[in-house]
């Protein structure tokens, strides 16, 4: 045996990344602890306890090969831990957009593949009897004016054309007025966590191994084995998978995925009526509506406003969002806010199997656009087949070595630019200032001080936390993100604490801390 695993039950808010709480976090966790053998090579280490992690670890071990799961934090700290929890049968890149850059073969396979995350979820709810509060719904589109109108005529053609049940309706469950509306029959929401929890269970119960609080700084090949390194700590295994978003550090999916935020409130009702759907509008940003039952009390989870990461203000995508709630919606109080990242592929298509440029056995998933249920789900089962050496019909169009059609080639150079633009622009833009006592209890702002620039945060105490501002990925210029107190990077969405601790990759390294007197 090559570890000590010890599990004790201990009733706890569970972690994630930022300083808001998601309703998800409410739950009961168990506190894992491991004492590795380094010595020990295993057929799979699983980088990231995420929905795609805890899908292919728990696939791979009940085939019988040995994995484990290295996780940066704990389980579930990242997107799957501030989803809004949809499960639909259709994706942010739709049917007739996919057919566009892949043809209606590639199409017909991205629309199977949401269908099967979907399925995927679903029997592992029966098969291993989760309590996730899983409840099946009818899923609306609806357009407000005539261009959403041909938006919505352009959905309803492309998911006809690929086999996804759609009508038109009448009737919407929404207060919003419309003009026109789609029904998506066998949509579905749950708890997340509740369900990773259930995963992560069963996958312990398996003889399944994590290492929590372990970053995955490098990866080192020799002779089929892959050696990652955490600190003093050392894992070797036959095959990697990255389930971490971007795979860490410098890599191709820097140029080919950009990172965004979306925000989501979950408010309670004076009238006590909630909506029995999954309601979309088709504003740019499009909101997102549903209802859920917590602790015996409904609330109504209204998302949206999305934008880059370290990009506009995150405090005014929060009071947007909350204004449009209250236009069309008896508000009686806010409960909950929270945003979490996700990342927009440049050709629409997420990216799930052999990384570029890595050595033969090193696997990613990445790229889901705001739909990581259902593609970190069946992102998971293609890279379990994937390192069982098993074909998977999703490979081809998922492979992240694909070659990107002439399409995407704009949008390509659209965020790459966009990135080049912050690496530059930024450092230009700092406020100078001879003292750090304006800054109030509980912000944080770019400085620059006698000529050295400052990202500088004064806690409630009164206390201040000064890091260096440049990311330690690619050396662009963080942003204060004042809602989730954390320092945001513009460029590919790496994001660290008030005290420069990395909260979400691709970055591996922590800001370094400026000392005050140094200021």
């Amino acid at each position: 045996m090559y570890c000590i695993q010890q599990r004790t039950m201990k009733s706890r808010l569970s972690l994630r990344d930022g300083e808001n709480n998601s309703p998800w976090q409410q739950i009961t966790t168990d506190t894992i602890q491991v004492t590795p053998d380094a010595a020990t090579v295993i057929d799979c280490l699983i980088v990231g306890g995420g929905i795609t992690g805890l899908t292919a670890a728990l696939l791979l071990q009940r085939a019988g090969r040995q994995t484990a799961i290295a996780e940066a934090h704990t389980i579930g700290f990242g997107t799957t831990g501030g989803t809004s929890a949809h499960i639909n049968t259709f994706a942010d890149t739709t049917y007739a957009e996919a057919e566009s850059v892949f043809g209606e073969e590639g199409a017909r396979l991205f629309a199977r593949a949401i269908t099967d995350g979907a399925g995927l979820i679903r029997s592992n709810i029966n098969e291993l009897a989760i309590d996730c509060d899983y409840e099946t719904k009818t899923g609306y589109i609806y357009a407000e004016n005539a261009d959403q109108c041909k938006q919505l005529d352009d959905i309803y053609n492309g998911a006809l054309k690929v086999g996804v049940a759609v009508a038109y309706v009448e009737k919407v469950p929404t207060p919003v007025p419309f003009q026109k509306a789609l029904a998506f029959d066998g949509q579905a929401q749950f708890h997340p966590t509740k369900y990773l929890n259930g995963l992560k269970k069963a996958y312990l119960d398996a003889g399944g191994v994590i290492y929590q609080h372990t970053l995955i700084e490098t990866i080192n090949s020799k002779d089929g084995v892959h050696y990652a390194q955490s600190g003093e700590k050392s894992l070797a295994a036959r095959a990697v998978i990255y389930a971490t978003h971007l795979p860490p550090n410098i890599n191709v999916f820097n140029f080919e995925c950009a990172p965004y935020r979306s925000y989501v409130i979950g408010v309670s009702l004076k009238s006590g009526r909630y909506p029995d759907a999954l309601i979309y509008d088709c504003q740019e940003p499009y909101h997102y509506v549903r209802s859920h039952r917590l602790n015996g009390e409904e609330i109504l989870l209204v998302g949206g406003n999305d934008h880059k990461t370290g990009h506009d203000d995150p405090e005014k995508a929060f009071a947007d969002l909350e204004k449009y709630t209250r236009e069309y919606y008896p508000v009686s109080s806010v409960k909950y806010r929270w945003s979490s990242q996700y990342y927009v592929p440049v050709d629409g298509l997420p990216y799930i199997g052999q990384m570029p440029m890595a050595a033969k056995g090193i696997f990613c998933a990445t790229g889901y656009n705001g739909n990581g249920m259902m593609l970190g789900s069946i992102g998971g089962r293609v890279l379990a087949d994937l390192v069982e050496g098993k074909e998977s019909p999703y490979q081809k169009i998922f492979d992240p070595g694909r070659i990107k059609p002439v399409d995407s080639f704009s949008e390509f150079v659209k965020e790459n630019a966009d990135a080049a633009y912050h690496f530059v622009a930024d450092r230009f833009g700092i406020k100078e200032t001879d003292s750090l006592k304006q800054l109030l209890p509980g912000t944080g702002q770019l400085l620059e001080v006698d000529g050295k620039k400052v990202a500088a945060y004064r806690d409630e105490k009164g206390g201040i936390h000064a890091l260096n501002p440049v990311c330690t990925h690619a050396a662009c210029i963080v942003a204060w993100n004042g809602t989730e107190k954390s320092w945001d990077c513009p460029c590919h969405g790496a994001r660290y604490d008030i005290d420069g601790n990395v909260l979400t990759g691709p970055a591996t390294k922590n800001l370094q801390p400026i000392n005050e007197d140094e200021i």
